[in-house]
């Protein structure tokens, strides 16, 4: 064990790896780089898949939003149209009424409204 102590100590045991690293790299090397380049290629691949498969996703989750904000916007407006047109006719029931035209029994329907078509 003393001479592998002093091959320690004196540095020798890093010449020595060295020295078989580099007899062994140009064997080692090719067949490391033939095993590596497949896994890399493949790992790029899957990658690359998973980059479509998620911009898909996200666009997909875009028109989903976009297609509810804009039923919501047509709800809105279609209740404000019920609203006002609500609005103007009980005005129009009021003026008829003021001016006698119509009893106060009589009921007032309000006219109707076209149903949005398309929606979803």
């Amino acid at each position: 064990m003393g001479l592998w102590d002093d091959i320690k100590k004196d540095g020798m045991f890093g010449l020595a790896v060295g020295i078989g690293a580099a007899i062994l790299a140009p064997v080692v090397l090719p067949v490391l780089a033939s095993i590596a380049k497949p896994l890399a290629k493949g790992a790029i691949k899957g990658g690359l898949m998973l980059y479509e498969k998620g911009k898909e996703a996200v666009a997909e989750a875009g028109e989903m939003m976009e297609d509810l904000v804009a039923e919501a916007k047509y709800e809105m407006a279609e209740e404000q149209a019920v609203q006002g047109g609500a609005a103007a006719a009980a005005a129009a029931a009021a003026a008829s009424v003021m001016q006698g035209s119509v009893s106060a029994e009589e009921p007032v329907v309000p006219p109707e409204h076209p149903q949005g078509e398309g929606r979803g």
